[in-house]
């Protein structure tokens, strides 16, 4: 997946090939924004615009604008794979929510 990164906020880009346009979304907000160019360096543009826009558009609304993450992540596994995590971590002396965050960091960055 292509992503560009602006402000904390995160955008996919795919290739329209209908209208040879590279597109772009917001990832992690709730509200649709959306913007498209037709080279990378008017996407970039695009994307910097959409996100100042977007953060003017709450300001002016009186809306808190939306982060893509709070920082709190509520998970239901297995008691298995609880166990399992509870132990690895308890074994690498760190907390449970510290061994959760190194695991899901290394997940995410492939």
């Amino acid at each position: 997946m292509n992503t560009m990164t602006f402000k904390g906020y995160t955008a996919r880009v795919e290739i329209d090939d209908r209208d040879n346009l590279l597109v772009g979304h917001l990832l992690g907000v709730r509200d649709i924004v959306g913007f498209h160019a037709d080279d990378v360096a008017g996407l970039r543009a695009a994307f910097e615009e959409a996100v100042i826009d977007y953060l003017d558009t709450c300001a002016k609304l009186g809306k808190q604008p939306e982060k893509p993450a709070s920082g709190k992540l509520m998970l239901r596994v297995g008691p298995e794979i609880h166990s399992a995590a509870l132990i690895a971590a308890q074994a690498s002396g760190v907390s449970l929510n510290q061994w959760a965050a190194k695991a899901l960091q290394a997940a995410a960055h492939g």
